[in-house]
């Protein structure tokens, strides 16, 4: 079945562009445009190109994949250049590099490859020249690409620590409460908790691992990139407890001075008003 007509119209209208817009970038007259829109006029090979280049999708997706089906998330990343649903697959579209045995290689985004990973993140000449390595025990089916993370803002996690992710293409299996690298448009890779609200109101809502950070949106249309969280590589040994940990120890502390205090006063009959942080009367 042939959806090019209804396709191009409903780019047309998500780009808030009319008939005569389209027509005159695309140098065509209007009525011709609108044939096609109508379908009562079939397009040749060069007006097939001119469309795919001008909404940046397959000639195949134009044609065979109706995109009044595809989810809001789905069409976004569409219309950004990810063609997931070239001959209606869910073909990944990502800048890579493989092994001289064909296999994937893990590629490292250091904290100084980071500006540049913001321009170059779909630019196959840019990723190449990352360093890459191999994690036998990873599966050889999925993509993944270890990032440097700075900061406290996901402590325990700590600064310098280079974390593994796995690509996610379709964006509604983000799930809540795991951790993702965010390749954003304003902040460039961010390491955040996440919460989908992508249905409800088209944003992610993002979370730290430091309560001293607050959480923030980032709408779809700022979002260039999801990866998610496996696992992390540091230098560094995690702390010894946390501060619950620590909290709880001294308040156990705590708790033992006064019960030694009040050992020490048999006689009184008395208890100190202390007493009382520990539910005891």
């Amino acid at each position: 079945m042939n959806f090019f007509s209804s396709n191009i119209k409903l780019l047309r209208k998500r780009r808030g562009r009319t008939q005569d817009d389209v027509a005159f970038l695309l140098n065509m007259k209007r009525p011709t445009l609108s044939g096609y829109e109508n379908g009562v006029a079939q397009p040749g090979l060069e007006t097939l190109m001119a469309f795919s280049k001008y909404y940046n999708v397959s000639i195949d997706t134009l044609v065979k994949i109706d995109l009044y089906q595809l989810s809001e998330s789905q069409l976004l990343q569409l219309e950004r250049g990810y063609d997931a649903f070239v001959a209606g697959g869910n073909l990944r579209v990502l800048a890579t590099t493989v092994d001289r045995d064909n296999e994937e290689n893990i590629e490292l985004v250091s904290e100084k490859a980071k500006a540049g990973y913001r321009a170059g993140f779909a630019d196959p000449e840019f990723i190449k020249v990352l360093p890459v390595f191999h994690m036998p025990f990873l599966s050889k089916q999925k993509k993944y690409r270890t990032f440097e993370v700075s900061g406290d803002s996901m402590l325990p996690i700590p600064d310098g620590s280079w974390v593994t992710c796995e690509f996610v293409q379709d964006w509604n299996l983000i799930q809540d409460r795991h951790a993702y690298v965010i390749h954003t448009l304003n902040d460039g890779l961010v390491f955040k908790v996440t919460e989908n609200l992508i249905n409800s109101s088209g944003v992610l809502r993002l979370y730290s691992l430091n309560s001293m950070y607050e959480p923030f949106d980032v709408h779809v249309n700022d979002i260039r990139e999801v990866w998610k969280f496996v696992n992390y590589i540091s230098s560094e040994l995690p702390p010894a407890n946390s501060p619950i940990d620590r909290l709880a120890n001294q308040v156990a502390s705590l708790k033992e001075e006064f019960d030694s205090l009040r050992r020490s006063f048999p006689a009184q009959g008395k208890k100190p008003k202390l007493a009382n942080l520990f539910g005891e009367s």
